[in-house]
Parts: C-alpha cells; sequence; structure tokens
C-alpha cells in the first residue's frame, strides 16, 4: 500500500517493505477450504443455531463494541471540527449604548441612545496545502478508528465462540464424569454388600468409597466452571453476570468440526483489521509531518469588516449607509524564525519511524499467529487419531475388567485403574475436540475475519 505524505518536496513516502512468505505451510491433518475468501459470518461453519445467536446478541450489546463506536463516533467529530477549519469564518454583533446627563441650564436629566453594527469575515487561503493536510491526517485516524473497531468486532466473536465451546465441553465433562460416578456406586454396592455378608474386610468399601468422593469433587469443580463460563458469556453479551441460562448439551454432538479458510498471505494484509489499522496509522503520520514541514512556509489570510452606527433618534435608511464603513485586504505571515515549529517537524517524524515500526511488528505478529495457528491444528487433528484408538481399546480393557472382577479374577485396584485411565481418555479427547474447535477460531481471528459490504459500513453494522 503507498501512503501519499510529507509536503513541500517529500514526495510520496511508502510503507515499510516486508517479506511475505509465498504460501501458508499445511500440516498433515488440516484440511483447507475451496473458497479463497472468509466468508463474513464463518462461525455459521460450526453449524450451531445457538452459537449463532449468542455472536448475534454479543454485536448488539457487547460493551467494547459499543466504546469502539464510540471513538470512531469520536475520531469523526475531530474530522469535521479540522475540515471546518478551511471554511471562512464570520462573525457579526451589535452593540447599544444609552448615556445620561442633567442639563445644567433646565436642571433635567437628557438621554441619548446610540446604536453600532460590525461584522467581520476571516479565511486562511490554503495556499500551500497545510490545511489539507491536516484534514488528511484526521481522515486517516477515523479510517484507523474504524479498522479497530473491526478488530474489536472479530475478537469479541471469537471471545464468544471460545467461551461456548468451553461451556459445551464442560458438559460433555460433567456427563462423563457422572456415568464414572455411576460405575463407581455400582462397584461400592457390589463390596458393601459382600462386606454385610461377612466376605471380605471393610478395605474395599472405604476405598470405593474414597473414590466416589474424589469423582464427586470432581463433578462440583466441572460444575462451579460451567457457571463461571457462563458468566463470562453474560459479560460478553453486555448483560449483569448470572442473566443467562445455557441449555445443557454435549459438545461434540452440537458444534461441528469445519475446514480451514484458504487464501495466500499477501492476503492477510489487507484483511486484517489491525494491519488495516497500523497502515492508517503510518499514513496518518506522514501527513502530520506534511502539515508541520508546510506550518512553516508563510500563509496568507484574508480578512473584511463593515459597520456602521448612529442616533436611534434619528435613524433612517439614508443615515444608516451613509454610516456605513468597511474594509478588505489580505495578510500575510512569514514564520521568520520559529525553532518550535522546526522542533514540530522533528517530533512528528519521531512519531512516524514509531508507526512504521509499530506496522512492521503487527505484520510481523500476525504472520506468527496464523501459523502457529495452523500448527497447533495439524498436531491436534494428528492427536485426535491417536486419542480414539486409544479410547477403544480402553474401554474394551473395562468392560473386561469389570466382568472379570465379578467372578474374582482381578482385584478392586485393577478395576479402578482402568476405570480411570478410561476416564482421563475420554476427557483427554473431548479437550482434543474443544481445542480444535478454538484452534479453528484462531486461525479465523488470525487471518482476518470475513467481511461483507454492510460490515464494513460502520453504522450498518
Amino acid at each position: 500500500m503507498a501512503c501519499a505524505a510529507g509536503g513541500g518536496g517529500s514526495g510520496e513516502l511508502k510503507l515499510p517493505e516486508i517479506e511475505t512468505p509465498a504460501r501458508w505451510s499445511t500440516p498433515d491433518g488440516v484440511r483447507t477450504s475451496a473458497r479463497e475468501t472468509i466468508q463474513p459470518q464463518w462461525w455459521h461453519g460450526f453449524s450451531d443455531a445457538y452459537l449463532d445467536g449468542l455472536v448475534a446478541e454479543s454485536i448488539d450489546g457487547n460493551l467494547d463494541l459499543r466504546i469502539a463506536v464510540a471513538r470512531v463516533g469520536e475520531a469523526g467529530a475531530a474530522l469535521g471540527q479540522v475540515e471546518a477549519g478551511r471554511l471562512p469564518t464570520v462573525s457579526a454583533g451589535v452593540g447599544a449604548t444609552v448615556q445620561g446627563a442633567r442639563n445644567p441650564m433646565t436642571g433635567n436629566m437628557e438621554t441619548s441612545n446610540s446604536y453600532s453594527t460590525s461584522a467581520e469575515l476571516g479565511w486562511e487561503i490554503d495556499i500551500w496545502g497545510k490545511l489539507e493536510k491536516g484534514v488528511s491526517a484526521r481522515k486517516a485516524a477515523y479510517q484507523a478508528g474504524e479498522a479497530d473497531w473491526r478488530a474489536t468486532y472479530l475478537t469479541t466473536v471469537s471471545r464468544v465462540a471460545t467461551t461456548y465451546f468451553l461451556i459445551r465441553s464442560l458438559d460433555e465433562q460433567i456427563d462423563l464424569q457422572q456415568s464414572s460416578i455411576a460405575a463407581a456406586q455400582r462397584i461400592y454396592t457390589i463390596y458393601e454388600n459382600q462386606h454385610r455378608e461377612g466376605v471380605g474386610s471393610n478395605t474395599p468399601v472405604l476405598r470405593q468409597k474414597a473414590e466416589l468422593n474424589t469423582l464427586k469433587r470432581r463433578l462440583l469443580d466441572l460444575q462451579r466452571e460451567r457457571e463461571i463460563a457462563e458468566n463470562a458469556v453474560a459479560t460478553l453479551l453486555g448483560k449483569p453476570a448470572g442473566s443467562i441460562d445455557v441449555p445443557v448439551a454435549p459438545l461434540r454432538e452440537t458444534v461441528k468440526l469445519m475446514d480451514i479458510p484458504g487464501g495466500l498471505p499477501s492476503d492477510l494484509l489487507a484483511r486484517r483489521p489491525d494491519i488495516v489499522a497500523a497502515q492508517y496509522r503510518v499514513l496518518e503520520s506522514y501527513e502530520l509531518v506534511g502539515e508541520a514541514e508546510l506550518a512553516r512556509l508563510p500563509s496568507i489570510s484574508l480578512t473584511a469588516n463593515a459597520g456602521g452606527g448612529g442616533n436611534l433618534a434619528s435613524t433612517s435608511l439614508s443615515a444608516l449607509v451613509k454610516s456605513l464603513t468597511f474594509g478588505i485586504g489580505p495578510s500575510i505571515n512569514i514564520p521568520i524564525f520559529d525553532p518550535k515549529l522546526k522542533a514540530q517537524v522533528k517530533s512528528r517524524e519521531a512519531s512516524a519511524r514509531v508507526s512504521e515500526e509499530q506496522y512492521r511488528k503487527t505484520v510481523i505478529l500476525a504472520f506468527q499467529e496464523v501459523e502457529n495457528a495452523l500448527v497447533n491444528l495439524g498436531s491436534r487433528q494428528l492427536q485426535k487419531r491417536e486419542l480414539e484408538e486409544e479410547v477403544e481399546h480402553l474401554r474394551v480393557v473395562a468392560r473386561q475388567t469389570r466382568a472379570q472382577l465379578e467372578v474374582g479374577i482381578v482385584t478392586q485396584l485393577e478395576v479402578l485403574e482402568s476405570e480411570r485411565r478410561l476416564l482421563n481418555s475420554n476427557q483427554s479427547l473431548l479437550q482434543n475436540h474443544q481445542q480444535i474447535l478454538v484452534d479453528t477460531v484462531d486461525l479465523y481471528k488470525a487471518m482476518g475475519g470475513g467481511w461483507s459490504d454492510a460490515m464494513l459500513t460502520l453504522g450498518e453494522s
């Protein structure tokens, strides 16, 4: 992106050149969408209507988004103020005077009333383009603010989605935990009945009871985590904590995995909001440098004034015309020696260098985030295959061990160990599914999301 900048012979400045990779790395196990562009409502790819509703509510009510909109409005007002500075200013005034004095001959108080009118016009002629530079700088600031709003929008959608995935994962973890508690309770009942019948000591009973205590404690912890996650969703929607109740549903049945977006690394520069914002801030800094440079040149202003007055007692149209005075003429201001103007140029040039480096950093970090998300997705997809086989094997082992316990072939400890391993593997597989969903969201966010024409218009969004 080339940024027009500077004044007086500085020419056209360009954004810092950054080496862009030719393509993204696509690890094994990652499926890439055939689409070249990201759909505006990309989260619909998870095929969860409840998630779609939460995202829609967050777009309307999220407080961070409202703040971002207000900041864009603030930048727009500042732009309007600067644009108004290019227009002529007109002012008018009316005055009246009442004077009284005692007549020394008659001793009576005599009064006289008079009036005055005035009008003034002022206009700085922008012969060098200094005022235009100021307007261009504020326009860039306004557009950077819009890009910031888009970044906040993308962050809000991503946070709603990932927090919702956590709730759904906790729903399924709670279900797994309750199933484990039920299985442990059945084993506990077996040992308790044996002990009542005088078979064996109460050690197996106490051991199994302790196992039940551990499982129930973990269940309470999962339920606590779910309530906290619900509160987080409420806050993201701009509602008080505790005001929403997300219905229970298992993660893997309600939220589907989807393909990752396609596209080239070069697309990131135009798609990602924080990069776009950084681009406009570089442009803003360039225009401010130009404004400061042009402030060191002579300025020409045109002023005009008119006025009149008379005695209210004898006012007539002819008298008003006769009393009218006016003047018009240019004024030239030549800053022969003003060290503050030179220092301002140096200061803004330093700020421009900061903006350039910030832009470079933003782009480099964006590439890193995309590559990290791709690596995470590829690795976790491969882990998913291993975990699925592991769970299937442990499910068979647990079923066989429980059957062997009933006929006394294995000990209680062997059953507990097989049940624990199956529970842990099931939870690992569930967390893997959740993490793949989170990584997918992270990738869409890292790639800048998708934008329709309506979304690019702040008011319509």
